[in-house]
């Protein structure tokens, strides 16, 4: 898609989709995440005989996709990934993702999955530059729920020139806070941007994604200096709207901005 005016002139910008599909363009490579172009009304399947419907209507679909590096999926969901994506998008895309989610996507056609176990690495190169995704585990439910769930990742993102990591950000998935997501710090060091996936989505009575309070936890552990938050209000499964993430991150006087992202507009990922 053409940059239209008044979209920020900057070399790492999301342009957001709805619930967790964002189109990232980070330096020279184009990514994009969790494909969900259902409308409203319309029933994502969950598994187990449950779906979720769809609350609003979505700001991208295939047709206005640009040609595409590729796609990161954080979990194979029919809010992340539904039926129209594994028809519409092209079958050759490479897909970060699960060593689950890839067996499934390979079962519908896709042939250039690479499948990431906890804190491997994959890479889009050109020339001079690296698009580096590390993949971070995730919770996805609360005890046994959590053998019932699809495996899920979280990803740090890192462009890198000239050997050097000039931005970094971290897109959460569908997990619920941990402590050890701490380790993101630790083994990839400090982060331009985070990207948590809230909603306090409820499955079977329990939580599954972030609510308002995990996610101002993620944001005190992690200390990113910005913080654009996604996946909160277009499903009828989010118990938990931007609202109480926003307020609870006030109430604790965190350092950092919260930059929300609307349906349809592009911001910048740098601070």
């Amino acid at each position: 898609m053409a940059q239209s005016p008044g979209q920020p002139a900057d070399d790492v910008t999301m342009t957001f989709g709805g619930n967790a599909t964002m189109l990232l363009r980070i330096g020279d490579f184009t990514l994009l995440t969790d494909p969900n172009f259902l409308h409203r009304g319309q029933r994502a399947y969950l598994g187990y005989g449950l779906r979720s419907t769809r609350l609003t209507e979505p700001a991208l679909q295939p047709t206005q996709l640009p040609e595409l590096d590729g796609i990161l999926l954080s979990h194979m969901h029919g809010d992340h990934w539904d039926r129209v994506a594994t028809e519409q998008l092209a079958k050759e895309t490479p897909v970060v993702t699960t060593p689950e989610a890839a067996r499934c996507l390979s079962d519908r056609g896709f042939t250039a999955t690479a499948d990431l176990r906890a804190w491997q690495t994959h890479t889009f190169t050109r020339g001079g530059e690296t698009l580096r995704i590390t993949s971070v585990p995730g919770v996805h439910g609360p005890g046994p729920l959590a053998r019932l769930l699809p495996q899920v990742m979280g990803s740090v993102l890192e462009l890198v020139r000239d050997g050097e990591v000039s931005w970094r950000g971290y897109v959460s998935g569908d997990t619920l806070y941990r402590p050890f997501l701490g380790e993101v710090l630790q083994r990839c060091g400090p982060l331009d941007v985070v990207i948590p996936h809230l909603g306090g989505t409820k499955a079977l009575g329990l939580t599954v994604t972030m609510d308002g309070r995990q996610g101002a936890d993620l944001v005190e552990l992690l200390k990113p200096p910005v913080t654009v938050p996604v996946h909160y209000d277009d499903y009828d499964r989010f118990t938990s709207p931007l609202g109480e993430f926003v307020a609870e991150v006030a109430r604790r006087d965190l350092p950092g901005t919260v930059r929300p992202a609307y349906r349809g507009e592009t911001i910048s990922l740098r601070a």
